[in-house]
């Protein structure tokens, strides 16, 4: 293991998105009118890759990668250029954009352009000296040459044993080079990769099959085929294979940039000496919370995890319904909690937890709690019957989630009926209600806490 950077390389494109509001269709031909449309860039392929590892703090990033001298290469340079060290190529032709068209969440369209690819010159001192210096290498590969460059495979070919490179193949890429640590396709690449014929009747079975076939014919470590919501599958090409669930999802979710958010954690975790199973654990960890918080669309300002959850909201009001929500901490979830939550769901057409994190519950409850991470918790929650939707907040009240939200009905337990809320007055103030509801008597997570600590110092086991 060597504590080098990680780098990436590969083609980057530029990935457009137009997001407006569809309310009308269009006079002259059967197609919604997108209107009000904002439109947002940011860097696609290997550019997204190189800025979603960094995003994840855990190591200096360089991207390799060719860049056309045009507007979209300068503005592609202005977004890469805060987040990574950007060595750059020459690309012949002109940068490749991928523009989606998007209403209310939902893709309509997405229009391709530009023909570059990446050139057969030389890389470069500076590429190579990159490349060298590696702790781990990405290759994310879309098809535009420059994992296919000779030079580049040299480099790869000829970087210490212990530095791993993950490669993120394309169907019309380059193969892996022989002894590549762990190889990212799709299910439906590895299918094309391993010749698979259509009409399987078990795809997990034959995404594990085509794994192992393809560790064997490429000669590489491992293989791990991503299965979008179901997670992913690992083989080394022989025994049995490793596979790792993805926690499930609800509502509509945009899987836009997970498959790159998977190769670049798995590249992290094996830099960082990991084993090709745990990485891949991480990976689909990494990729899920990717997708539950929104992928490339996530807005900062928001104080959500999940997409999903303003998806819920805004199609409970567009069918005229009523947003309950409810906070508070649900460390070590409990009976208490489960009444409350049913009585809550029952008041309104959907239920919106507002989860407080980690740092919040350490500051309220103190620095044992809480027993339960905030994803866990968020998971648990989420898994309820009675819960439509989760969001986790770091402030110490719920005042600024509110002011998104705007639930028609805030509900709390009874315990609070001689506490001064002070998120009624934000509630009030856009014409919603409090509301407070009956709580099981006896019922705390501090007591449990608190019983769980007396039964070990009484030599009992805490279960």
């Amino acid at each position: 293991m060597r504590r080098g950077p990680l780098v990436v390389v590969g083609d980057t494109l530029l990935d457009i998105d137009l997001d407006g509001m569809a309310d009308r269709i269009c006079p002259d031909a059967p197609v919604p009118v997108v209107g009000e449309a904002r439109e947002r860039s940011r860097p696609g392929g290997a550019g997204l890759a190189a800025t979603l590892a960094a995003q994840l703090g855990r190591a200096d990033v360089t991207l390799v990668t060719a860049l056309a001298d045009d507007c979209y290469g300068a503005r592609l340079i202005g977004l890469l250029a805060e987040q990574v060290q950007l060595v750059r190529l020459p690309l012949r032709g002109e940068t490749v954009r991928k523009t989606r068209v998007r209403a209310a969440g939902q893709s309509l369209v997405r229009v391709d352009q530009g023909d570059g690819r990446s050139a057969d010159d030389p890389v470069g001192d500076h590429a190579a000296a990159a490349i060298r210096a590696a702790g781990a290498v990405l290759v994310a590969d879309y098809g535009r040459g420059l994992a296919a460059h000779p030079e580049i495979r040299r480099l790869l070919a000829e970087l210490p044993g212990g530095v791993p490179v993950v490669w993120d193949p394309h169907p019309r890429g380059a193969p892996p080079p022989r002894g590549t640590r762990l190889v990212t396709p799709n299910r439906a690449e590895a299918r094309g990769f391993a010749r698979t014929p259509p009409g399987v009747d078990d795809p997990l079975g034959q995404a594990a099959a085509d794994a192992a076939a393809l560790a064997s014919d490429w000669q590489v470590a491992g293989v791990a085929v991503t299965l979008g919501a179901q997670g992913a599958l690992l083989s080394t090409g022989d025994g049995i294979p490793f596979a790792v669930p993805a926690p499930a999802a609800a509502g509509r979710v945009d899987s836009c940039g997970a498959g790159d958010c998977f190769s670049a954690a798995a590249a992290l975790a094996l830099r960082d000496g990991r084993s090709l199973t745990e990485a891949v654990t991480e990976a689909v960890h990494r990729a899920s919370t990717f997708v539950l918080s929104g992928g490339v669309h996530d807005d900062a300002d928001v104080p959500e995890t999940g997409r999903q959850a303003w998806d819920v909201i805004r199609r409970t009001r567009e069918r005229g319904g009523m947003v309950v929500a409810t906070g508070g901490c649900f460390d070590l979830l409990h009976a208490g909690h489960i009444s409350l939550l049913r009585q809550a769901r029952a008041l309104g057409d959907c239920l919106v937890v507002c989860l407080n994190s980690d740092t919040c519950v350490r500051e309220l409850k103190g620095p044992g709690r809480p027993v339960v991470g905030e994803q866990d918790r968020a998971r648990v929650l989420a898994a309820l019957d009675c819960v439509d939707a989760v969001l986790i907040f770091e402030e110490r009240t719920p005042v600024k989630v509110l002011e998104h939200v705007r639930p028609n009905l805030w509900v709390k337990g009874g315990d609070y009926a001689h506490t001064d809320l002070v998120e009624s007055q934000i509630v009030r103030r856009y014409g919603g209600e409090v509301v407070l509801l009956p709580y099981l008597e006896g019922r705390s997570t501090s007591r449990l806490v608190e019983r769980a600590h007396s039964s070990v110092s009484d030599g009992g086991e805490a279960a």
